[in-house]
């Protein structure tokens, strides 16, 4: 009998079969591994989306003691500091719990977002929206009513993110509490020396107050920095009208301040470089060009110019200034200035910029300032790391000007 010699012996495997194995044992293997990189890329973003939701955080509660006040309203009543009334429970509008997040949007977001910050010109983008929207921070405080004593409470409770007002680049805040369209009689909050997110916790009760007058009231709360040479720096106002406001209990806001109505929120924007030599020990101040300037003269323009005040520890070290462009809202300077800085004292140096109006029969009018400095505003602390980021390179920005 005649046998194949090619023909398998019983129970052997064939070469097909082999084939086919080898086939779905590889398939097999890459399929666990693309599950596992898949699992671990959704852990990693998901981790890092869920760490950038924990940083939001619901404000602490106020800390400090109160004294009292007393003053005498044109309604027969009288405002007084005093202590909390108790029995009243604030409650906060912030105190809200953000919804949780499934994975895949956990993941859809993370990657939409590192794709928006890889974009082109997001940066240039953000730069000039953090100039047109200049953040002068937030104050929280509580407003109530007691029908039985007939008297209104307001409570000031804390401040953050304040921007600086003085040389050293911080600001001594203070809150003024108006009830408008009165607005001789005021009250006042302390002073808080060099803080930016100072607490006040400080209660007044405007007593003797009918509810009809209150709910026709608009409560005006006007931050301002204390200067004990000149006139206060005003920072921002916040204005709620009480007949839009559940007064029957104590009801705590967040606000964010807007610059005050007397104009000192839109007095215009200066374009300037610095440039830092660490080598020379010296850093250039550009004066570029402004634009929208405020006017200051009758005639509806100004006279500007430009001085440039570098500090040391809130000394005044050295002055120099631009040339005055005559009846220009829009100038342009293009001039600059060295400045000796040794690297040892960068950390407390701050430059001061102010643009000045030109006025021959007065005394000469300040339009706007900026401060420089690693401890200034967000903007300005931004601009000045970035020169220490780049040493001998110009890095140009625009400032809005404060008052």
């Amino acid at each position: 009998m005649y046998r194949d010699p090619e023909a398998a012996s019983p129970g052997a495997p064939t070469r097909d079969v082999l084939l086919v194995s080898a086939i779905i044992t590889v398939s097999l293997s890459v399929t666990v591994v693309l599950c596992g990189l898949c699992h671990w890329c959704q852990r990693k973003l998901g981790k890092r989306y869920k760490n950038s939701l924990e940083t939001v955080g619901t404000p602490d509660s106020g800390r400090g003691r109160s004294e009292k006040k007393a003053i005498k309203l044109p309604a027969g009543g009288k405002a007084v500091n005093t202590a909390p009334v108790p029995g009243q429970t604030p409650h906060d509008e912030s105190d809200r719990r953000t919804e949780p997040r499934s994975s895949v949007s956990d993941l859809v977001n993370s990657l939409t977002s590192e794709m928006l910050m890889l974009s082109p010109g997001s940066e240039e983008d953000e730069a000039h929206e953090g100039c047109s929207r200049e953040n002068l921070g937030r104050i929280q405080f509580s407003v109530g009513y007691n029908f039985q004593e007939s008297t209104l409470t307001v409570k000031i409770m804390k401040a953050q993110e304040l921007p600086a007002k003085d040389f050293s680049g911080t600001s001594d805040p203070f809150v003024k509490i108006y009830l408008l369209p009165d607005k001789k009689h005021k009250l006042e909050t302390k002073v808080k020396r060099k803080n930016l997110n100072p607490h006040w916790n400080e209660t007044f009760l405007f007593e003797g107050f009918p509810y009809e007058k209150v709910v026709q009231r608009v409560l005006y709360l006007q931050v301002l920095d204390y200067d004990r040479f000149s006139r206060n720096d005003p920072i921002g106002e916040v204005s709620i009208p009480l007949n839009k406001v559940d007064l029957t209990q104590m009801q705590t806001f967040w606000k964010d301040l807007k610059p005050c109505s007397d104009g000192s929120g839109s007095r215009g924007e200066l374009l300037l470089s610095l440039c830092y030599n660490p080598s020379a020990n010296s850093i250039i101040v550009n004066i570029i060009k402004a634009r929208n300037l405020k006017a200051m003269d009758i005639g509806g323009t100004s006279d500007p110019y430009v001085k440039v005040w570098l500090m040391y520890k809130d000394k005044r070290v050295e002055k120099k200034k631009t040339v005055t462009m005559k009846r220009n809202l829009n100038p342009i300077f293009n001039e600059s200035f060295a400045f000796d800085i040794p690297t040892e004292k960068l950390r407390e140096t701050t430059i001061i910029i102010t643009v000045m109006d030109k006025d021959r029969l007065s005394r000469n009018d300040v339009i706007g300032k900026i401060y420089l400095s690693w401890k200034s505003g967000p903007g300005e602390v931004k601009h000045w790391k970035d020169m220490i980021a780049r040493p001998r390179q110009p890095v140009a920005q625009w400032h809005q000007l404060k008052a």
